[in-house]
């Protein structure tokens, strides 16, 4: 959420510049376009931390079925080759949906190794209704305000305040944007990274997509086979599962995620003070929820907010220190302070959030069929709650709108393909957002591609983010295509990182900025 940024160091400090032309080797036209490819003008954009940054926009149909109908505009990034080896873009997402991929370039294009990285020009995109592409959706400010109606729908008042909420939201989208809503979906996304193909004068691309990014980037080479040069998925959705059955799945990895939490929590208690049994920790997490439920802290942690708070816990071990911090300062001391600045750093909601948000119902909600009668709903919920109950409902009314949703639904996209260059895949076994048996699907319908597996790793997004070994796969494959090849499912194995260790007096007055901690700034909270 976008009050996550106060974790990161530096603000974004635009530099004005000139327009620079696209490399020799960019400048051909696909001979499969229909019509002229665009012409980009790029801009210097750099910030402090990515000064090499620029920015360029470009025009795309609404509606790809009629290419000179109505335009939208799609913001991009790209920060240029610069070896004398240039083996063309590199188009990166962070998934979402609703991610903005502008300053993802800059983060790839430095974290990578310098000689691979110099080779490509590294190109983000915020895609159609993301951050400064326009139209950018916001259906509903302050949807997230806090205090929420508790998720659990403990009674029918608390489940009508909640289906109030979702539906609201839904006709808010609909009344807003009534001629957008219907093109905002995955397909239409990938019709327009091949528009930036063109634009860009390639005849292929090379792709890396993070979580939903991955699902992106395969319905693209489904799409254009052709047109793909070299593809690194991580954290892979499961394309049979989209979105209802993936969500549901996820609720029981979050609830394994946040047990390890709790876990580590007790391993700790010599820092905490909470216990050392994991299920004596886990009553008191608990405890706490019923207790703001009942009154929040600050007029702003309330049961749902507590959620918010502790699910990108699920996502990345390295805010585990904060989020217990906050946990054993209420418990113990009775102290909200910690707890309402985690919520503030972890769990609020600003406008950047709202568009992310609205563009993440708009494609889910049109990708795929969603059940409409809210008994299923309930029905379902209800079930995986009994054995999962830490973000069931939390993730359930998130998605809620789908229920309610004004477009028609699309059929969601069989990736199996054979007609592709080795795709690289990268995945943690215990990886709560995208779970472990997505990336064995998406490797099983995907012919020759290889599956890095993270083993004992429960973090999303894993390469880049300090991992060695798995970043050493990656390197190599965007070097030379060079993959691993297993005898068996998986083709190579690369060990977890140690979990984090508490917090020292000095490190609580530090902002966190970890190479992993900014990936996961950009990769997001929601897959």
């Amino acid at each position: 959420m976008g009050k996550r940024a106060a974790l990161l160091c530096g603000a974004a400090v635009l530099v004005a510049g000139a327009v620079t032309a696209a490399p020799a080797q960019a400048r051909t036209t696909h001979p499969a376009e229909s019509a002229p490819a665009a012409r980009l003008a790029w801009k210097k954009c750099g910030t402090a931390k990515y000064p090499k940054l620029q920015c360029a926009f470009l025009k795309v149909p609404l509606d790809h079925a009629r290419p000179r109908g109505r335009q939208i505009t799609l913001a991009l990034s790209r920060v240029p080759h610069t070896a004398k080896k240039y083996q063309g873009p590199l188009l990166v997402n962070p998934g979402g949906p609703g991610g903005s991929g502008l300053t993802l370039a800059g983060f790839v294009a430095s974290a990578l190794p310098k000689a691979v990285a110099a080779q490509y020009d590294v190109i983000g995109f915020d895609p159609r209704g993301v951050g400064k592409s326009k139209p950018a959706l916001n259906c509903a400010p302050g949807h997230f305000s806090p205090v929420r109606p508790d998720s659990v729908p403990s009674t029918a008042r608390v489940e009508r305040a909640n289906l109030l909420r979702a539906r609201s939201f839904a006709r808010a989208c609909a009344k807003k944007y009534p001629d957008v809503l219907p093109y905002i979906d995955t397909v239409g996304a990938v019709r327009d990274m091949d528009r930036i193909r063109a634009a860009l004068g390639a005849r292929t691309i090379s792709y890396f997509g993070y979580s939903y990014g991955t699902y992106l980037g395969a319905v693209y080479a489904k799409l254009f086979p052709e047109r793909v040069r070299r593809a690194v998925l991580d954290s892979v959705v499961d394309p049979t599962g989209v979105w209802y059955d993936d969500n549901l799945a996820q609720d029981v990895a979050f609830d394994d995620r946040h047990r390890a939490f709790l876990a580590w929590v007790a391993r700790h208690d010599a820092t905490y003070r909470l216990g050392t049994d994991p299920a004596r920790v886990e009553a008191k997490w608990y405890a706490l929820r019923t207790a703001l439920a009942r009154k929040p802290a600050g007029r702003k942690v309330g049961a749902s907010e507590l959620e918010d708070t502790f699910l990108p816990g699920g996502y990345y071990n390295g805010y585990w220190p904060y989020l217990a911090e906050a946990f054993a300062e209420y418990v113990n001391k009775r102290n909200a302070e910690p707890l309402i600045e985690a919520y503030e750093n972890f769990g609020a909601s600003d406008a950047s959030d709202e568009n992310g948000y609205s563009v993440y119902t708009a494609v889910q909600c049109r990708d795929a069929a969603w059940p409409r009668r809210w008994d299923r709903w309930r029905t379902d919920n209800r079930a995986v709650y009994k054995k999962a109950p830490f973000m069931t409902w939390n993730n359930a009314w998130y998605n809620a709108p789908c229920a309610f949703w004004p477009t028609n639904s699309l059929r969601s996209v069989d990736v199996a393909n054979d007609k592709l260059p080795p795709v690289l895949l990268f995945q943690a076994t215990d990886d709560a957002a995208t779970p472990y048996q997505g990336a064995v699907t998406v490797h099983r319908r995907l012919a020759r591609s290889s599956l890095v597996v993270e083993r004992g790793g429960g973090n999303h997004a894993v390469t880049l983010g300090g991992n060695a070994c798995l970043d050493k796969h990656l390197a190599a494959y965007l070097t030379d295509g060079t993959v691993p090849r297993g005898t068996g499912t998986v083709d190579a194995v690369c060990k977890a990182q140690p979990d984090p260790k508490p917090l020292s007096a000095k490190a609580k007055t530090k902002a966190l900025v970890s190479q992993g901690a900014e990936l996961r700034e950009l990769i997001g909270f929601r897959p």
